[in-house]
């Protein structure tokens, strides 16, 4: 299934794509889907054939695919080619840092270019969107805890980032992350530890092009590691980390000024297309 969160006129709903049109879930978004037991036999019996409501597909205003995630983790250094391209060693153990709601937009708003930053980066990632709580998960509590997986561009401030050694400050701006369009279960990307093209584009331009067949940690070893620190919740991300191809380890270095149309793309998932904005 292709799930999502849209916005209404009225308010958002969590849909389901169903060839041309969006079937509206019965709940409110994606995160108040997941929190429900039976979330998957819940999406599947709505259909247009039951006379559930619908929306279409062409012009949906998709916002986060959750929108009020309890947490999001990222992964940085996840990707051989990026580790390198960054300087860096491979590592022991994943690298997390933190997101959050507030940070999250969807998969095609404009995101604005802070006044405050000269250096606006891109990241493709693949995200594991959990399905059902999970702590100290065991190899197969994580990957049944895996509801799907989604695309997120992982903006970033390079030279609030690098202004100390931890990054989170470079991460977590208002509005500043795309996430969507659409949560896809793991049965039609080939599993829970999906190989899938990774890529972005500026302009058109190719900057990354990678596979997540290739991440050092994958879907499944995430889950196990990050729900062993703390409690996973339906709803709840974890971007699994970008390949090569940012702009900040370019030469000379590149970043979005404004006015830039950038495509996240995941093969399968689909893809988030934002233009880069001046800040109002």
């Amino acid at each position: 299934m292709k799930l999502a969160t849209i916005r209404t006129p009225d308010a958002t709903r969590a849909v389901k794509l169903e060839g041309s049109v969006l079937v509206d879930l019965g709940e409110a978004d994606l995160g108040t889907l997941l929190a429900q037991p039976d979330w998957a036999g819940i999406a599947a019996a709505r259909t247009v054939a039951s006379g559930a409501a619908t929306y279409d597909v062409e012009g949906a205003d998709f916002a986060p695919v959750v929108p009020q995630p309890s947490k999001v983790i990222c992964v940085g250094h996840n990707y051989s080619g990026h580790i390198k391209e960054m300087g860096r060693e491979l590592p022991s153990y994943p690298t997390l840092f933190p997101k959050f709601a507030d940070t999250l937009t969807g998969a095609n708003d404009p995101i604005e270019k802070p006044a405050e930053t000269g250096a606006l980066d891109w990241e493709v990632e693949l995200v594991v969107v959990i399905g059902k709580p999970v702590r100290r998960a065991s190899e197969d509590e994580a990957a049944a805890a895996i509801a799907g997986f989604t695309v997120m561009n992982d903006v970033s401030m390079r030279d609030w980032q690098f202004r100390t050694i931890e990054w989170t400050q470079g991460k977590i701006w208002d509005s500043s992350t795309p996430v969507g369009p659409y949560l896809v279960t793991p049965d039609e990307v080939g599993g829970v530890r999906p190989a899938l093209e990774v890529s972005t584009t500026v302009d058109g331009r190719v900057m990354q092009r990678d596979n997540t067949g290739t991440l050092l940690f994958d879907p499944v070893f995430l889950v196990r590691y990050v729900s062993t620190i703390t409690r996973l919740n339906p709803g709840d991300l974890i971007a699994t980390g970008t390949p090569a191809g940012v702009g900040h380890a370019r030469d000379p270095k590149i970043y979005l000024a404004g006015g830039e149309t950038v495509v996240t793309e995941i093969a399968g998932l689909g893809a988030c297309t934002n233009v880069i904005v001046e800040e109002s």
